[in-house]
């Protein structure tokens, strides 16, 4: 029996009767008729995919476990983006196997945690119990579902030990319990991890169905935001978050990642997520969020708005040079680029108005050989997005910053000019004034399709759209 809080109200104690009673009167709720999920057969040509790296080895691919947040209580569950991607399951406490065959193939099943139960109390004492986190799916249930067989995860340990002359590969950090059945190497787990990573690179139609949604909730958030800026304006930055955060738990899972609501000299910090500051007409929001999907797909946008709805000639002067960088960057996504060409497209355009305004030392190819426009843009211009909103993170750099734009890959070009409020290089007028603009881009067969084009960009199209939304 789970053991109960050392100060709960109840104790350790239950009777023999209060375990009879708990233990009888339920009803058959397995769910029969069960159909495959749309993603089943995209997840079994991912698995393949990576069968055809590996012949000969066993691949073990964990969701993860729960993560403590305080004393008992625990983190929402996010299972590990690569075990997601391979079998579209989003359960904890689970694990992908891949067996090797003689033919150099492999037979894929899966390890869950089936139901609780009813025949002891494990099912409705301790915090993790079904009746306290909810239904689970049965062995069949998951078997149906995902179009894999699957086993019990309480035995996953001892049966990987048991399998110990088998050339082993394990993605380390979410399991430690799987860890430690196995032997293996940090390198090689390490390839795994590369290899699966990779594999999320060039997304299927399946999975870009899954970035518009993502995209188009997002873009419903912004509005919603815009609608409700005067409700900011009268308490903070957190309005503008719990506005955006609605929308993405009504259409979706939750956000994508921390959203970045920075107002006055907040939007000049990278990852402002505190969310706490006033938000005050005469200077600039940005808002940097995405909604994520059912499927745990995410969206990445930002936008910086004039509070006021109209820009000061100096913020607008940065906002349209930061424009100018994204579109600059947005002509250099297409099939065959290097992937790092938007990025030193948007670069060097930023450094050329740097070098302009007199705030870096040109000549132009110097300063950005040199990269001295970094004081004032500091991070990249995009990356991957996916699963992970840095998604592919752990991809081969020869695959991924040093390889060439595909058709099917979905990426971010977010640049950005950031001048700090104690910066005594540049006039006091642009002190503490961020503009950053970020869009999400799919790579076509002959181009690119801007996903976030439902959302204005340029100056005057931000005005018009305050002025039409803007409470």
């Amino acid at each position: 029996m789970a053991k109960g809080r050392k100060n709960g109200l109840y104790g350790d104690g239950v009777s023999e009767e209060l375990s009879a009673l708990m233990r009888t009167g339920w009803a058959d709720t397995e769910r029969h008729g069960l159909e495959p999920d749309e993603q089943a057969p995209y997840a079994a040509r991912r698995r393949a995919a990576l069968s055809a790296r590996f012949p000969g080895e066993r691949l073990v691919v964990p969701s993860g476990n729960l993560k403590t947040r305080s004393n008992d209580d625990t983190y929402p569950f996010r299972p590990y983006s690569g075990y997601v991607h391979m079998t579209g399951d989003q359960a904890r406490d689970g694990a992908l196997v891949l067996e090797p065959r003689a033919d150099g193939g492999h037979d894929a099943y899966c390890y869950q945690l089936p139901r609780d139960s009813r025949n002891d109390d494990e099912f409705w004492t301790g915090n993790t119990a079904e009746l306290w986190m909810g239904r689970r799916r049965s062995l069949a249930e998951a078997e149906r579902v995902l179009g894999l067989p699957c086993r019990d995860v309480r035995t996953a340990a001892e049966d990987l030990a048991a399998g110990s002359g088998v050339p082993t590969r394990i993605v380390r950090g979410h399991d430690p319990a799987l860890e430690a059945a196995v032997t293996t190497d940090a390198e090689r787990d390490d390839e795994l991890e590369e290899v699966l990573s990779g594999l999320r690179l060039v997304k299927d139609a399946w999975e870009l169905g899954e970035m518009r949604k993502a995209v188009d909730s997002t873009v419903r958030g912004f509005t919603d935001c815009v609608g409700e800026l005067s409700r900011a304006i009268a308490s903070s930055e957190r309005w503008i978050e719990g506005t955006f955060f609605r929308r993405a738990r009504l259409e979706g899972n939750a956000v994508g990642y921390g959203t970045i609501c920075a107002a006055g000299d907040h939007a000049t910090i990278m990852h402002w997520t505190d969310n706490d500051g006033p938000v005050r007409p005469g200077e600039l929001l940005l808002l940097d969020a995405g909604v994520e999907t059912h499927s745990l797909y995410t969206a990445d946008v930002t936008r910086t708005l004039p509070v006021s709805g109209t820009f000061t000639p100096v913020q607008r002067q940065v906002y349209d040079a930061v424009y100018e960088a994204q579109e600059a960057g947005m002509a250099a996504v297409k099939p065959g680029a290097p992937f790092r060409d938007f990025h030193e497209a948007s670069q060097r355009h930023l450094t050329a108005r740097l070098v302009e305004w007199g705030f870096v030392e040109g000549p132009v190819d110097r300063a950005y050989e040199l990269g001295l426009q970094r004081r004032f843009t500091m991070a990249g211009t995009g990356h991957m997005l996916g699963l992970d909103v840095h998604d592919c993170a752990h991809s081969r750099t020869e695959e991924h910053v040093d390889g060439v734009l595909e058709a099917g890959m979905v990426l971010t070009v977010e640049p950005g000019l950031y001048f700090q409020p104690d910066d005594l290089t540049v006039p006091e007028e642009w002190r503490g004034i961020g503009v950053r603009i970020e869009d999400d881009l799919v790579v076509t067969d002959d181009g690119h399709e801007n996903l976030s084009a439902g959302l204005p960009r340029s100056s005057a199209e931000v005005e018009a759209w305050m002025a039409r939304y803007a409470g």
